[in-house]
């Protein structure tokens, strides 16, 4: 396996500044107060910058759900068994798991990668077998990947995104399955913002308070061992991530190299642009946030990035449901920041300069 990671450290692009303004004084056009529709606005100019346009849309849409296991699952973190994750594989295969109703509901395309699963490779049509084994290894014991897993995990995010990109995509969900992961993507978290477990650390699955302290003791344990690495994000993701936090954010530094929007969805999802940030500085301009998690550390990780999500819906399931969930919303913006008329074209009177207005 060829070890290149020079991409990594390709320059992104930038968003268009020029488009944004454009939007921003369309929005001062419309016959409505301005500011009324409140962060709708906001979402519409910030689409417009990243798509070059006035007018933006996301009419195709392509999620990727990324799917690998984790050793530290045998540490007893998760309230599921390792076995479900496998067994969940073939459930978005056969198109019975909640991001397969929802990629359906909002027309967007869904693709699967298996990136390495306890259970073995799956034969189920519409999954991408990649095969990089059984999981990552325990991360409270040594590091999670090889840096040939690594490599390779990358790798499958940014050819998720070229594929995306040839297929003609608006927009870009990374979604994610792998019991345990909550316990890779918070220790990689409190690595990269040097916290200590408790500030990062929840229920995942559904644990109790005892399982909850658990799991932060073994991320303690982790944090501990691997204390040299925090402050190399490619290190830290080597080891304390999963392959499919490292897919998603190699998918996230590659949308900012080829100037496509990528929606992020919860914990899992922001954890790994988090990282693709700390990899590549200025990947977070080409990424909007979906919901906030039910998950307590999510704020913190949105807060570090200086993310403002669009939801609040408690979800925490992960698969990239939270970002399916949101797509309406950014096409609603989009239809009213290209659909509405302006104060001229209505024959309605504008605000009067200095007037305080109350309404239309």
């Amino acid at each position: 396996m060829t070890l290149d990671l020079t991409w990594l450290h390709a320059p992104v692009a930038a968003p268009d500044q020029a488009a944004a303004a454009a939007a921003r004084a369309r929005q001062a056009s419309l016959t409505k107060p301005a500011g009324s529709l409140g962060r709708l606005e906001a979402a519409a100019i910030r689409l417009a910058a990243l798509q070059g346009v006035e007018r933006p849309g996301l009419e195709s849409v392509h999620i990727y759900v990324f799917a690998g296991d984790h050793g530290v699952a045998g540490e007893g973190v998760s309230a599921f068994p390792q076995a479900v994750t496998g067994q969940m594989v073939a459930n978005f295969a056969a198109g019975g798991a909640a991001i397969c109703v929802l990629a359906k509901a909002i027309g967007a395309t869904l693709e699967v990668v298996d990136l390495g699963t306890a259970s073995g490779p799956h034969a189920s049509a519409g999954v991408r077998r990649v095969g990089l084994g059984p999981g990552t290894a325990d991360l409270a014991q040594g590091p999670a990947m090889t840096l040939e897993q690594l490599t390779a995990a990358l790798a499958e995010g940014r050819g998720a995104v070229h594929r995306a990109r040839a297929g003609g995509t608006d927009l870009f969900i990374a979604g994610d399955m792998g019991i345990a992961n909550t316990t890779a993507a918070s220790a990689l978290a409190c690595a990269l913002l040097g916290r200590p477990a408790v500030d990062l650390t929840g229920p995942g699955t559904g644990l109790d308070a005892a399982g909850v302290a658990h799991k932060a003791a073994i991320i303690d344990r982790a944090l501990a061992l691997h204390a040299g690495a925090s402050a190399d994000p490619l290190e830290a993701l080597r080891r304390l991530g999963g392959f499919e936090i490292a897919a998603m954010a190699g998918a996230y530094v590659a949308c900012a190299q080829l100037a496509l929007p990528a929606l992020v969805d919860g914990f899992i999802a922001g954890c790994a642009a988090l990282c693709a940030e700390r990899l590549r500085p200025g990947t977070g301009d080409w990424l909007l946030f979906a919901h906030r998690s039910a998950e307590p550390g999510h704020g913190l990780v949105l807060a570090a990035l200086g993310a403002e999500p669009l939801l609040s819906l408690d979800m925490r399931l992960g698969e990239g449901t939270g970002a399916a969930v949101a797509v309406p919303v950014l096409r609603l913006a989009c239809a009213l920041h290209g659909g509405m008329a302006t104060f001229a074209e209505a024959g309605v009177a504008g605000a009067v300069e200095g007037a305080r207005v109350g309404g239309v």
